[in-house]
């Protein structure tokens, strides 16, 4: 039963029992250009979401439409979405996660358990280089894999996911495998 569940290591050494009893919140680390579209900043440098997956980093892309790349600080996964209306950005964030956690082939326990912690979603500044590093490079390989003015942002996301990453090479090379044995660990435990 995923309310028992106890997954490992570093990424998600918490219970979701634990979880259970606190508020539930998104943090979305956004960069400087993405927080002036979006016109507000409601979380601390130091405040940490409890989403089972971490927090999200998050930069806007000047595509005609606009779009938004988040990235996950752990596993690294990659989702696109339209910017517009970025006033309801905070809000259509957890659609957005719980389409490519589908499209990864997540359980759906673990999907409806994530999107349920990301009830409320506040934005804060970026605060680890690293990852705004594979956002930069993502934003760069998505602009080049983009074959159309209106492209397939899910599959534009998960395109990008099998992209190898400097910070996962010591375990799973890329997104979509670290994405992968994240998962096998929830559901195994």
């Amino acid at each position: 039963m995923l309310g028992d569940l106890q997954v490992g290591g570093p990424l998600l050494a918490v219970r979701f029992t634990e979880l259970e009893e606190n508020g539930w919140v998104l943090i979305v680390r956004a960069t400087a250009k993405l927080l002036k579209l979006v016109g507000r900043q409601s979380a601390g440098d130091g405040e940490r979401g409890t989403t089972l997956l971490g927090q999200w980093y998050a930069t806007a892309l000047f595509w005609r439409p606009r779009v938004v790349l988040l990235v996950n600080e752990s596993t690294l996964l990659p989702v696109l979405m339209p910017l517009a209306p970025a006033a309801t950005l905070p809000v259509r964030v957890a659609d957005e996660v719980a389409t490519v956690l589908r499209a990864h082939r997540a359980p759906q326990a673990f999907v409806d358990a994530e999107v349920g912690r990301m009830r409320d979603c506040r934005l804060g500044v970026t605060v680890n280089r690293s990852v705004v590093g594979v956002m930069v490079e993502f934003a760069r390989l998505a602009e080049i894999y983009r074959a159309e003015p209106h492209p397939d942002l899910l599959g534009l996301a998960l395109r990008l996911a099998t992209t190898p990453c400097s910070p996962l090479y010591g375990r799973n090379i890329s997104p979509d495998r670290e994405l992968a044995a994240v998962l096998s660990a929830a559901t195994a435990a």
